[in-house]
């Protein structure tokens, strides 16, 4: 049966309506006229708001393996069907990325998976393909990242089929068209001349040098030449590599039939060669050394980074690192570090810290602040200020409450979609995390104390062995702010490593800076 739905009219039309529809406009007025009539009894309704009780609302996490399916090649397919609306999203995650790339060749993983959507086919003019996915009024789309490649479509319904064979008509029989590769390439060398010009870039992979070291993938930089050096062979052979049935994981969400889907999924990768999975990403090889470092830019606000190597995903002190870390600076205005430079000092209008770990290896921890000149100093004391009193008193109770149910509250809107409840199941499944980990994540938050969190900052946030980083103007940053008196915090040239900017073209220091410490580069 058809549902049918019915549009009021406007209130004084009822007046004139026919007469055979005022006796249904009578009834439902004496309907109001007797429930308004009707005295709430009172114990139904408490004396004061705050008398109000709720049943706790309870949120338990899906589990991946009531969506996960295997096809007969042994491929990893996570389906989660909806009919709420008639479209189809699919993703095919791929290992591997830019960590594959060979000296010399940094560029290529992105330049690769840029290819594979606007350099055609063997079948299809770059122009063709895209003729095609604008009528079918589908959003197909490639990507190569630093650890994982991505195909994903989305369309409606009707059009997933035909969608789906030019998806794999891009991964399968990728054409690299030379005129669109030329065009990609002037656009990657334009985009690198303009490197120097914003601070906050020069902060970011500079910092990423300092952390991972220059021949790390996190921190590689393409360059003129490696651009330069791309060729249709190039990304042919890259492609091949990762982009196979042996090095995948899929998912597909929206209104579909699970078994008709698995058999279109089995349909299109049949007859692709399964090649092998590809090695994780590797460790940085480069030691890290703490220190001050500075790059010289006339800007008005000083660009600060400070920490230096945390932890690992697994670690058994992540939790409790998570929670001293929302504390600390993560929180935003609830955070201390927020509180302090912002709030109490008005020296920075966004101040704050992360913590990022890394599945294979340590990942980072650092605060992060913009300030002008004159207070990067008082700002970057403020910081370690906060530091030294996580780590020598316990946070309060309303602290370590208030960061708890930051995370506890929130966990739902990890699985809010579907698919982006699959993304979990499908990054989960590459990287073999436990699959307790969700079942577990909100009483493991739960279980953090105030001891652990004054544990882990002891352990962590200790001050000789982070680095602080400045973009900005030196001799206004390291005066300190003049109309604070002689006691202001100043920064000395005594252990101050003073890098010079790299050409944007080749990632070569420009010119000579001078040093009073040993360079920290591997």
């Amino acid at each position: 049966m058809t549902a049918q739905t019915h549009t009021p009219l406007p209130f004084a039309s009822y007046f004139t309506q026919p007469m055979h529809t005022l006796p249904i406009f009578c009834a439902l007025a004496l309907a109001m006229q007797s429930a308004a009539q009707v005295p709430a009894s009172s114990a139904e309704i408490p004396a004061r708001p705050e008398s109000l009780s709720f049943s706790p609302l309870r949120f338990e996490p899906p589990v991946a393996s009531g969506y996960r399916h295997t096809l007969s090649s042994g491929v990893v397919v996570f389906l989660a069907p909806s009919t709420e609306l008639p479209l189809i999203d699919l993703s095919m995650t791929f290992k591997g990325g830019a960590y594959l790339e060979r000296a010399g060749e940094s560029g290529l993983a992105g330049m690769t998976g840029a290819m594979l959507r606007v350099g055609g086919t063997t079948s299809l003019a770059p122009s063709d393909l895209d003729e095609k996915v604008d009528f079918l009024a589908s959003e197909i789309g490639v990507n190569i990242g630093s650890t994982s490649a991505q195909a994903s479509i989305n369309c409606l319904k009707q059009n997933f089929d035909a969608s789906l064979a030019l998806l794999m008509d891009m991964l399968r029989n990728p054409r690299f068209d030379a005129e669109q590769l030329m065009l990609r390439k002037q656009e990657a060398l334009e985009s690198m001349k303009q490197r120097n010009d914003d601070a906050e870039s020069i902060l970011d992979r500079e910092w990423s040098m300092l952390l991972y070291g220059e021949d790390h993938f996190e921190s590689a930089e393409p360059t003129a030449d490696s651009i330069a050096n791309i060729s249709p062979d190039g990304m042919r052979a890259f492609a091949q590599r990762i982009l196979h049935p042996g090095n995948v994981v899929i998912a597909v969400s929206g209104d579909f039939e699970v078994d008709a889907m698995l058999a279109k999924l089995e349909s299109a990768l049949a007859g692709w060669p399964a090649g092998e999975t590809v090695n994780d990403p590797p460790a940085p090889t480069a030691s890290f050394t703490p220190g001050l470092y500075h790059i010289q830019k006339d800007i008005p606000q000083g660009k600060v980074f400070i920490g230096g190597r945390s932890i690992t995903r697994d670690d058994p002190d992540y939790f409790k690192y998570l929670v001293m870390n929302e504390i600390l600076g993560g929180g935003g205005f609830t955070s201390r570090i927020m509180k302090s430079v912002r709030s109490d000092k008005g020296l920075a209008y966004s101040a704050g810290s992360s913590l990022a770990p890394r599945v294979w290896y340590p990942g980072e921890f650092r605060a992060g602040f913009q300030s002008k000149n004159a207070t990067v100093a008082e700002a970057e004391a403020t910081v370690f200020a906060e530091f030294e009193k996580m780590r020598n008193t316990q946070v309060s109770a309303e602290e370590l409450e208030t960061a708890k149910k930051s995370f506890i509250e929130t966990f739902p809107r990890t699985f809010e979609s579907k698919p982006q409840m699959l993304n979990v199941f499908v990054t989960d499944e590459m990287t073999k995390r436990d699959a307790n980990y969700w079942r577990n994540y909100r009483a493991n938050i739960e279980s953090v104390t105030a001891e652990d969190v004054q544990a882990v900052a002891k352990k962590y946030l200790d001050p000789d062995a982070m680095a602080v980083f400045i973009v900005g103007e030196w001799s206004t940053i390291s005066n300190g702010d003049p109309t604070a008196g002689p006691s202001r915090p100043k920064f000395s040239e005594d252990g101050t490593t003073h890098l010079p900017l790299r050409d944007p073209l080749t990632m070569k220091p420009m010119t000579p800076a001078p040093s009073t410490a040993p360079a920290p580069r591997q």
